[in-house]
């Protein structure tokens, strides 16, 4: 299979001997054309890869910052249709996209259909943070037939033979939840990550797939220390926020592209 953007964008990163930096927002937030200008914000700000979430009425894994983000993408009308329209618009960036969504809204759309959707935007792949390889094999079919990355989570809880299975069935990356919990921005980083990420290590050696570690980053200090142990670095919560807090769109953009700022030169310096 021929490479794909995201591989080749966390590639080049490590031939620069940086983590990439991973950015998450729903499309639809706060609305399509506005999310589109809030991605390309945090692509200005050094942002290598666009998580680019389709909004979902009950998200199991999201804290209160990423579930207000959707909801008011939700509120806006956001459908699927239009996540692969920010989806496109994000790979006119330069920036790898993939899609991070929970199981059910594909499964509703057509697994077939959404995967062919995703790859005609130019989406390099999927992350689905509720689906386990065992009950992939839909998934795992037409991801093949339109070359997509499929990324799956481990947590500290997985055991190694989950991490094996895991990760054998990821490409692109294998998400590494850094905690047990749901997503949000946290004064330090949780001392289980390093340890998940090493672990996750062993059983990769030979495919050399890389390891990306989310939840809870929200700071450039934070993004260094992980930087200095993972392949990626993803941050959702904080540009949330951000948009959350503006009072008006242009003042969230300034606001993100700043934050993309710090974390980028977060992630450079972790391995300085």
């Amino acid at each position: 299979m021929t490479a794909t953007a995201l591989q080749t964008t966390l590639a080049a990163a490590r031939d620069a001997g940086r983590a990439a930096l991973i950015g998450y927002l729903p499309a639809g937030f706060p609305d399509v054309e506005s999310s589109i200008r809030v991605i390309e914000a945090m692509v200005e700000g050094g942002c290598d890869v666009i998580e680019v979430g389709l909004p979902y009425s009950d998200p199991m894994m999201d804290g209160p910052t990423i579930q207000r983000a959707a909801d008011r993408a939700l509120e806006s009308g956001t459908t699927t249709d239009d996540v692969f329209r920010v989806v496109e618009a994000t790979a006119a960036t330069g920036a790898a996209a993939v899609v991070m969504s929970y199981w059910n809204p594909i499964e509703r759309y057509g697994v077939e259909r959404f995967a062919a959707g995703l790859a005609k935007a130019g989406g390099a792949g999927a992350i689905t943070p509720d689906l386990i390889p065992e009950e992939a094999e839909e998934w795992v079919a037409a991801s093949t037939a339109h070359g997509l990355d499929r990324i799956f989570l481990v947590a500290p809880s997985s055991t190694d033979r989950r991490l094996a299975l895991t990760t054998g069935a990821c490409s692109g990356f294998v998400y590494a939840a850094s905690l047990m919990g749901v997503t949000g921005t946290r004064t330090q980083v949780a001392d289980t990550a390093a340890t998940l990420v090493r672990r996750t290590r062993e059983v990769t050696r030979g495919s050399g797939l890389p390891v990306c570690v989310g939840l809870g980053i929200s700071t450039g200090a934070q993004a260094a220390e992980v930087a200095a142990y993972a392949d990626g670095v993803i941050v959702g919560a904080g540009f949330c926020q951000r948009v959350l807090d503006a009072p008006d769109l242009e003042t969230g953009l300034t606001a993100v592209r700043s934050f993309a700022q710090e974390l980028a030169e977060g992630v450079r310096s972790g391995r300085g």
